[in-house]
Formats: C-alpha cells, structure tokens, sequence
C-alpha cells in the first residue's frame, strides 16, 4: 500500500509550519492537552447579538448533560428559527461544546438559526455508546422542547466535526432507527466514521507528526470503545459500519485529500448514494485535518466554509417555514 501522500495546499502548508505537531497520542499526551484553556465563548460572541442560555438535561443514567442554547436576537420574527445541534472534535477524548463553535456561528448569522451546542461525555472516562447517546438525550431535548426554544421542530439539522461529525453520523442513525426526532439535514465535516482504521488515507497519514494520524486514532478509538471488540461495535458508535444507509436526511460531507479520514468519508458519502440518499461531498484539494477549523484565515479554508454555509442556507432559507415547506414538497 502506498505512503505516498497527497501535497499540501501551499498556503496551508505555511500555517501549519507554526502549528506544533505530534505522530501519536497517549495517556499522558492527553492529559497536557485537557490542561489548555477552554475555549473562549466570550469573544465569539461579543459582536454578534444573541441571547445565551445554559441548561443541562438528564442523560440515560441520570448524569447531567450540559448544552449551550444560542439564538439570534431578533424582534421582528414572528416564526420559528431552524435549529443546528452541534456536537464537537477532539477525537471522541478532548474538547468541550465551546469548540470549534465559530463554524455554527456563522450558521446562526446567516440562516438565523439557533444554536444548541452539546457538552458529551469524553472517552476514556466515558466509552461504548455513551457519547452518542448523551448526545442523542439532548437532541431529544431540543425536539421535545422546540416551542419553548423557538425552534421550528422540521427544520433541526445535526452537525459536527471530527468526533463530532462521527457522532452527529451516529445520532442520525438512531433518530432515523427509533423514528425520533425528526432530522432535517446533517453535516458531517471531516468525521470520525470508521474504527478499523484500515483506509488507504489512515495508512499514508502515519508515522510522522500531523493533526491528527493513524496512531492518533487508533489512540481515540480505542479509548471510546473500550472493551467492545469486532462485532461488539455498535454502527451508533462506528458508523461506517451500518449495513443499511438508506432514510438518511440530505448530508453534507467535506474532508481534506490530505487527512487520514479522507477516504472513509468519501466511502460514507457514496453508500448513501447507493442507498438512494441524497448527499453532497466536498474533498478539498491539499486540505490537512480540520484545516478550516485551524487556519480559518486561508483562501481553501474561507471558500469551504462559505461553500457549506451556502449548501446550508439554501436548505434553511431565511424566509422561514414557509420558504422550507415549499422547498421540501
């Protein structure tokens, strides 16, 4: 199998000469890493108008699940806002809801929707299904309390990065296999979808310092399932591994050529198809890992993030519920 790796786009490649790197992650890498500052919620959202609210929700076992409720403020709407349920990276072991939340931000400025941003337990404290399903808990919360919130219960998409787009995959999946709640769409970037780790992309993104490489995740898989081995593994948690894709809301997926999870999300992207979905997949030509979330200031980055947000706001137009009832029939 080759190790031969796709270039760099030249931009990227100067960022990320500043960005410290490692090959592989371990117990006590971990720990430094969980000991950075939180990210700062605060000056996200100093020029922006929005109304902030913090609730937990009960998670199966009773643990308190933290989410984040962020909505435009506007005197002037009369009907319900759509609504993105975001669920952040960090390879299912680091990160907290505040991270990489500038990407649905920019959602709730241009679509007016409301943000719920979802606080999941991390692995190794947490494994097996319990990151999906505090996830799963809160979008159900979310449903279940739309009029409260100001959201309009058809118009919910699910979103996610990294670890967050494998378990926004994986809500999406229970949502569609317990028939609630109701997904409109989901956008999956650069998602952690397969624990084999056994792609092309996994083996040329090995052995040397990245973003995020083989080592790496094979370091957060095995963190999250535990002791699940082989046929154990719920697709909830490893979605590449669901037999059946079909029922899907539309998806939006985007990756990198230059990332080890390239090809399992390429893959994902296709079997929706063959399942009759409907999804849309973006491969940015030279992109590393989560490079739009780490060098927002490059042209690749800023064009992938408008590119999603344009896919997205055409599915959500601003004109409302009405404007999505016409666009869905």
């Amino acid at each position: 199998m080759t190790t031969s790796r796709p270039a760099l786009d030249p931009e990227l490649r100067e960022l990320l000469a500043d960005i410290p790197l490692m090959p592989q992650l371990d117990a006590e890498g971990l720990a430094r890493l969980r000991q950075f500052p939180a990210t700062p919620v605060d000056s996200l959202l100093a020029h922006r108008q929005v109304e902030r609210r913090e609730i937990t929700v009960p998670a199966k076992d009773g643990t308190a699940i933290p989410l984040s409720v962020l909505s435009p403020t506007r005197t002037d709407r009369t009907d319900a806002a759509p609504c993105v349920y975001w669920m952040h990276g960090g390879g299912m072991v680091m990160g907290d809801r505040f991270s990489q939340l500038d990407i649905p931000l920019e959602w709730l400025d241009e679509c007016g929707a409301v943000v719920v941003s979802v606080d999941y337990r991390l692995a190794p404290e947490a494994t097996g299904t319990t990151p999906v399903d505090d996830c799963y808990q809160g979008l159900l919360w979310v449903a279940e309390h739309s009029a409260e919130l100001g959201i309009d219960p058809a118009r919910i998409v699910v979103a996610g990065a990294s670890a967050g787009g494998g378990l926004a995959a994986g809500v999406t999946l229970l949502a569609r296999d317990l028939g609630t709640p109701a997904i409109a769409a989901q956008i999956l970037i650069c998602p952690m979808l397969d624990h084999r780790n056994t792609s092309t992309s996994s083996h040329q993104y090995t052995g040397e310092p990245g973003v995020w490489t083989r080592q790496m995740n094979e370091f957060g898989w095995l963190a999250v399932l535990g002791d699940l081995t082989g046929d154990e593994v719920p697709a909830y948690v490893s979605p590449a591994l669901a037999d059946d894709l079909s029922g899907l809301p539309t998806t939006y997926i985007d990756t990198g050529s230059a990332e080890v999870f390239r090809d399992e999300d390429a893959e994902y992207a296709g079997r929706i198809w063959a399942a009759g979905g409907q999804a849309e997949l973006h491969v940015w030509a030279g992109g590393f890992h989560g490079f739009d979330a780490l060098c927002p200031q490059a042209t690749i980055s800023a064009t992938a993030r408008r590119t999603r947000t344009d896919w997205l706001a055409r599915l959500l137009p601003s004109n409302g519920a009405a404007a999505w009832t016409a666009l869905s029939t």
